[in-house]
């Protein structure tokens, strides 16, 4: 018998002893089909403001991850308006993605998910430390839990009219929120552009009346998480947004929803909004000339400080039911590591929790090929000495998670504005409200 033979034979007489072994017949041994399934992970996010950052998360980093880690990574988009009732959905089943990304810290979902502690760890051992306000919206110091993790968080700068402003003695724009009442009021008089600063139930009446309360040295809770809001400080902020809202805008900012500043402001109906970098990206693409219009300013001064809010949190949860943790954790390890090519194809929209992964972030912003003058984004270099998270002055916790999300604040503030309720009975109503709230969480151990 020659060697080939032998060869053969023995090949033959190994695959069917192994099928025999396993109990099954030796004709469903299919060569090359005998190995371990591809693991998968499953990634839920918002539909990006700024839609070149959906092509390369979405077309190019998950599938070169994927290849490189032996994953099939699938990315589901949905509106940010659809993040809330899916996250709900998802928990009562008790099954869905791997990784969730919500726009905003959601200690709400504590329980649910796992600690993020040791991806912390180790992006820190190879970046240096994240800033305060990734930890701050991220971290719960009652129960010592990572309930998710911040890779990159969104500024809110000021957007504002330069050419109506310089009209009426503001070339810079505003610089103070009084700026903005007394700009504002000549430009509604002189031009009939109202300011753009909402009072609805949506995400960015949030992040707006928050600045001005936080600027005005008010809050919803102290540094320990002790329930302040009834206090003389949002008593001025709360009357503050009512004259800013009688003498320079209009009742449509009632039914705001959150792209409603974009549009007006992009419209050239407005003169001024609180909102991210979405509004000069979208106008530089749709309206060139009115994108020459609109410049940007930092946090605006209230009577006891500066101070602005991140507009969005970026805070990816992983479910304790998730099917694959291990791959999640690592997808999010490496996607910091790699931040830099988010940054530039996101157009600068979102900003590193960890500043050493965009070393060049100041050099980048200065001179943009897309941007009226080139120089436009370098008034963000800045952004962490006056960008702070919700909770202010203490961390995100699950009580300020529901007041958020139930617009206890908005309300409060359109009831004054609108004449609903004077002042103090609109603040009176929100801490009532805020009592209860901190209550139901303080009794789960979670506050």
């Amino acid at each position: 018998m020659t060697q080939k033979k032998q060869r053969l034979i023995s090949r033959r007489d190994l695959i069917k002893a192994g099928a025999l072994a396993a109990g099954v017949g030796p004709a469903i041994i299919i060569p090359g089909r005998a190995r371990a399934a591809k693991k998968t992970l499953k990634i839920l996010q918002w539909v990006h403001f700024v839609p070149p950052y959906d092509e390369w998360f979405n077309k190019k980093y998950t599938k070169e991850w994927g290849d490189k880690n032996d994953t099939e990574v699938t990315v589901d988009n949905i509106g940010i308006a659809g993040i809330s009732a899916r996250a709900a959905s998802e928990v009562s089943a008790q099954k869905g993605h791997d990784l969730f990304l919500f726009n905003w810290p959601p200690p709400t979902y504590e329980e649910q998910v796992v600690d993020m502690k040791d991806v912390y760890e180790e992006v820190q051992r190879k970046h240096g430390k994240p800033i305060d306000l990734g930890v701050k919206s991220t971290y719960n110091p009652k129960t010592k839990k990572y309930f998710g993790f911040s890779p990159s968080f969104t500024p809110d700068p000021v957007n504002y009219r330069q050419d109506l402003f310089s009209a009426v003695g503001m070339p810079n724009g505003p610089a103070s929120w009084d700026d903005v009442r007394a700009g504002g009021k000549k430009i509604k008089q002189q031009f009939n552009n109202p300011v753009g600063v909402g009072l609805a139930q949506e995400i960015d009446t949030a992040m707006a009346m928050r600045t001005i309360m936080y600027s005005f040295g008010a809050s919803e809770q102290d540094a320990n998480g002790n329930l302040i809001l009834n206090s003389k400080e949002t008593l001025e902020a709360v009357k503050f947004v009512k004259a800013l809202y009688q003498e320079t805008m209009t009742p449509e900012v009632f039914s705001w929803d959150a792209s409603s500043n974009n549009r007006a402001m992009i419209a050239g109906q407005i003169s001024v909004a609180l909102n991210a970098i979405s509004i000069t990206r979208t106008a530089e693409k749709e309206n060139p000339e009115m994108s020459k219009k609109i410049q940007l300013t930092k946090a605006l001064r209230g009577p006891v400080r500066a101070i602005g809010l991140e507009h969005v949190m970026d805070v990816y949860v992983i479910w304790k039911f998730a099917e694959n943790i291990e791959g999640a954790k690592k997808f999010l390890i490496d996607y910091t590591t790699n931040f830099r090519q988010a940054f530039v194809a996101g157009e600068f929209y979102d900003f590193p929790c960890f500043p050493r992964t965009v070393p060049d972030l100041k050099t980048l912003i200065a001179k943009d090929p897309k941007a009226h003058p080139a120089d436009k984004y370098k008034v963000l270099e800045d952004v962490l000495e006056w960008a702070t998270n919700v909770g202010y002055p203490g961390y995100s916790n699950a009580a300020i998670d529901e007041i958020f999300n139930t617009w206890v604040l908005n309300v409060m503030f359109a009831k004054a504005a609108s004449g609903a309720a004077t002042p103090e009975e609109a603040i009176k109503e929100a801490d009532v409200a805020c009592k209860r709230v901190f209550a139901k969480w303080k009794a789960k151990g979670l506050v």
